[in-house]
């Protein structure tokens, strides 16, 4: 019987805390709404998440980002009060379908409004440094990272956290820093185990900006969740300088290199996660100190991973497709719509409708393509699962060195090479619909969404390679595409961060029909509670 490293140990003790979190107690009064208001609210939350299509594990929270701007609109006022707002946060958000009907404990509630309260005092304590842009960013940071904590009391991520702290714990001691990097100024010693723990999070989870600046608020400040009043008015006082700083952290340019140290090796820690946290793990707790019966459960984990993988990527293919084509390519054909009848020519249906299916077909193409890992993908992925699970007297080793400096000859050919990549890639496009007798406009346009879809099929493919431990193969083909292709779809990257910002049908159902939406559920549960009272008193 093979020896369990110390880490693994301490990720089994999780398990058992894990397992009381998915069965709270049986007589505690449970969170319910009106089974008829959900489904009225979770179908306007299906085309809301349409319209502004966000990856899967980013939607719940975007949701309850939405809910706490529209509750936040009037905090400038005086008389602006926060009291039971987290009632009727907490009651929408399952009325949407983010959080199961009578699952939720009632003395929830409660905890959600000590940390809206907490973030309100915040805010109105930095109300000045709101009003100009970088405020602005500061009020949406902080927003992200208040969302990110009351989704953590409603539903805790104990077996994300387990993980993250598992994989975490491991890296610091396999990843080694090059003397040089701290000589040349690129990272400061200390900075190290930020450096890994950011990291550990964008590959393991591809966790986004606010949870992984909530999660380094609590890892760097563990009295953040249950602040004194003192501690409360201190973090107040230093939350901008705290919120820079982790920003700092996240741009370094070398957190690139720990990344992909992390992102290689972060599959044999998912399937760690999914052999350990799963319903019958505690009947199979004693087999896998048996090196054999682990590798049985790594390839079912594995298998199991690699279906669910494919249903993700066909789901982000179509969501991602039905949400550029909605919130951006839908007003760009309004736009040459406009322009044609304005310039007083007749309306070319035929090319309206070239418009949309090259670039859908480019969509569909980007994902026919995506090739599954190989073969020998899985004996590497049990390999380093064997090395990681069981105690060790030695352990592999990763280096992160300092990139060599680019000289001013060398900046400039690599410069001139990608513009002419960029030339080459947009003349082709030009060229394409100029044959056929496309107006400029319609040239621009087509140009523009499908940079986007690039874009879009990019993360996807990237998505496709989360089981993949082995290097990629990288032939002469490859090295033409990724010159060809790359600045259009950097082009793409460009354009999709900018259009968040603009995205005008988001936009108008967040001002004029969410909460009016909200206000029509709110009423149907309420009616039909008065209806069923009606009922009793008939009796």
């Amino acid at each position: 019987m093979a020896e369990l490293s110390q880490a693994t140990k301490n990720l089994l003790a999780k398990y058992e805390v894990w397992q009381a979190l998915r069965n709270p107690k049986e007589n505690a009064p449970k969170i319910h709404v009106d089974e008829v208001a959900a489904r009225v609210a979770a179908f306007y939350e299906k085309i809301h998440t349409v319209v502004d299509w966000k990856e899967e594990h980013l939607m719940r929270r975007g949701a309850i980002i939405r809910k706490l701007k529209r509750r936040f609109q009037d905090l400038e006022l005086d008389s602006f009060s926060a009291q039971n707002m987290a009632e009727g946060l907490v009651l929408d958000l399952i009325r949407g379908g983010y959080f199961p009907n009578d699952k939720i404990e009632e003395l929830k509630i409660p905890n959600v409004q000590k940390i809206i309260d907490k973030y309100i005092f915040i805010l109105k304590n930095n109300l000045e440094k709101t009003k100009s842009e970088p405020g602005k960013r500061f009020y949406n940071s902080l927003l992200g990272i208040a969302a990110c904590e009351i989704e953590e009391e409603l539903d805790p991520s104990v077996k994300e956290m387990a993980l993250i702290e598992y994989m975490f714990v491991q890296m610091k001691e396999k990843i080694k820093v090059e003397e040089r990097v701290f000589k040349n100024g690129l990272l400061k010693a200390e900075d190290k185990d930020i450096q890994i723990y950011i990291a550990v999070q964008q590959a393991l989870f591809k966790l986004d900006n606010p949870i992984i600046q909530y999660n380094i608020i609590r890892y760097s400040f563990p009295q953040w969740s249950n602040p004194t009043e003192e501690e409360l008015a201190m973090f107040s006082q230093d939350i901008e300088a705290i919120l820079h700083n982790i920003a700092a952290d996240m741009a370094n340019p070398i957190s690139k290199k720990f990344y992909a140290i992390c992102e290689k090796y972060d599959t044999a820690y998912l399937l760690i996660g999914d052999i350990i946290f799963s319903d019958n793990f505690e009947k199979s707790s004693q087999k896998i100190q048996e090196p054999a019966n682990l590798e049985g459960y790594i390839k079912n984990a594995y298998n199991k991973r690699l279906a669910d993988l494919k249903a993700k990527i066909s789901r982000a293919a179509i969501y991602s497709t039905v949400s550029i084509f909605l919130t951006k390519f839908l007003s760009l054909l309004i736009l040459e719509y406009v322009i044609a009848v304005v310039s007083g020519g007749a309306v070319d249906y035929l090319r309206l409708f070239v418009d949309i299916l090259v670039p859908t077909l480019l969509m569909a193409f980007l994902v026919v393509t995506i090739q599954p890992p190989s073969k020998k993908n899985l004996n590497l992925v049990i390999v380093e699962i064997m090395k990681i699970f069981y105690q060790k007297e030695t352990f592999d080793t990763y280096l992160v060195k300092a990139s060599r400096k680019k000289g001013a000859m060398t900046r400039f050919v690599l410069s001139l090479t990608y513009l002419m990549g960029a030339s080459v890639s947009i003349g082709f496009i030009f060229f394409i619909f100029w044959y056929f007798a496309f107006p400029l406009y319609s040239i621009a346009i087509n140009i523009i969404f499908i940079a986007l879809i690039l874009f879009a099929g990019t993360a996807i493919q990237r998505r496709a390679k989360e089981l993949t431990i082995e290097d990629e193969s990288s032939g002469f083909l490859m090295f033409i595409t990724d010159i060809l292709f790359l600045p259009i779809t950097g082009v793409g990257r460009w354009m999709s961060n900018t259009w968040k910002d603009y995205n005008a049908i988001t936009a108008f159902l967040n001002a004029l029909i969410d909460m009016p939406f909200s206000m029509f559920v709110e009423f149907i549960e309420r009616w039909r509670a008065f209806i069923r009272e009606q009922k009793e008193e008939l009796r």
